[in-house]
């Protein structure tokens, strides 16, 4: 039997930033729960490292082997690449093998929008952000594009704009997008008033340092900060995690690898505070305060790409 191969262009053709999230949505609505989730395996590679990230289900399991390259950037080169493997959870044979990095690139936008999504729902009374938000993205490699397109899926009245350290990613950014009729303007020489006026920041960027001051973001505004994993690593600071409330990916994930969270408090006080992950935020648990940020940080987990992946076979297979 010949195992079926989905190359990047497939992924993308099976699974839109629409269907991405929605299935998120479906599996944490019907109960999978992020707590229970592998912990993901790294070892280091001659140019960067190896990741390893398996998990199970109920259907199909699976297991994304990944190469982090923080050079190839660069030299016109993907940070990130690698192989999903599908298997068949009853038998465990394997029934797909599709691109990793194509996946990563999907449903990681897929998480945070969705994250976004539910968090804006539970703004209090009178401090939504519309339905016309201003998005911030920060960072101008294929998961700014792709959380771009992602936010323009769920926010299709968005206003977006974005920072970047290099000036010609950013106008290669800004023109793919042009030509997708997606506007996005170049905020990179007004970083300070930007951050002020935006009602959602993405930080999807390779730095190790906080991006920006955490006492400029506006109160009640929605952080997402998905690009950086291992404690040594942030894209925001203690200050604008202390003053917001805060949502998971995995409380187990986060403990293990999100700078973001990791010094600003410890481990001990975090499992007292004990703050709503992906689960609890879909089923309607996340209680807001008022006139307060609101931060969702994460640093990617298997069962993402697992329910990702299911979705690419099914409908790739069916079409």
């Amino acid at each position: 039997m010949t195992i079926p191969y989905f190359d990047a262009s497939a992924v993308r053709a099976a699974v839109p930033f629409e269907r991405a999230v929605q299935a998120i949505e479906e599996s944490l609505l019907g109960g999978l729960d992020p707590e229970l989730d592998s912990p993901r395996l790294f070892s280091p590679a001659p140019a960067g490292e190896f990741l390893i990230m398996p998990t199970e289900g109920t259907r199909y399991s699976g297991i994304k082997a990944a190469t982090i390259a923080p050079e190839n950037p660069a030299r016109g080169l993907e940070k990130i690449q690698g192989i999903y493997i599908l298997f068949d959870s009853a038998t465990l044979a394997p029934v797909a093998t599709m691109d990793g990095a194509e996946l990563t690139a999907i449903r990681t936008p897929a998480t945070t929008l969705t994250a976004v999504k539910h968090i804006a729902a539970a703004a209090p009374e009178g401090e939504g952000i519309g339905s016309t938000p201003r998005i911030l993205v920060f960072g101008a490699g294929i998961q700014a594009l792709n959380h771009i397109r992602a936010a323009r899926a769920v926010f299709p009245q968005a206003e977006f704009s974005v920072i970047g350290r290099r000036p010609h990613r950013v106008e290669e950014l800004i023109r793919t997008l042009a030509a997708e009729g997606i506007r996005v303007q170049d905020a990179s020489g007004a970083m300070e008033d930007s951050v002020a006026a935006a009602d959602v920041i993405l930080c999807v960027t390779s730095s190790p340092e906080p991006l920006f001051d955490g006492a400029l973001p506006k109160d009640g505004a929605i952080i997402a900060s998905v690009g950086q994993h291992g404690l040594d690593a942030r894209e925001v600071d203690a200050a604008l995690v202390r003053r917001s409330d805060v949502v998971v990916e995995g409380r187990a994930s986060a403990w293990r690898e999100n700078g973001d969270l990791i010094p600003a408090r410890s481990v001990r006080e975090w499992q007292e505070i004990n703050p709503p992950n992906l689960h609890d935020l879909v089923l309607g648990k996340l209680a807001r305060r008022r006139a307060t940020c609101c931060l969702f940080t994460g640093v990617g987990m298997a069962w993402e790409d697992l329910v990702t992946a299911a979705v690419v076979y099914e409908e790739g297979r069916s079409s």
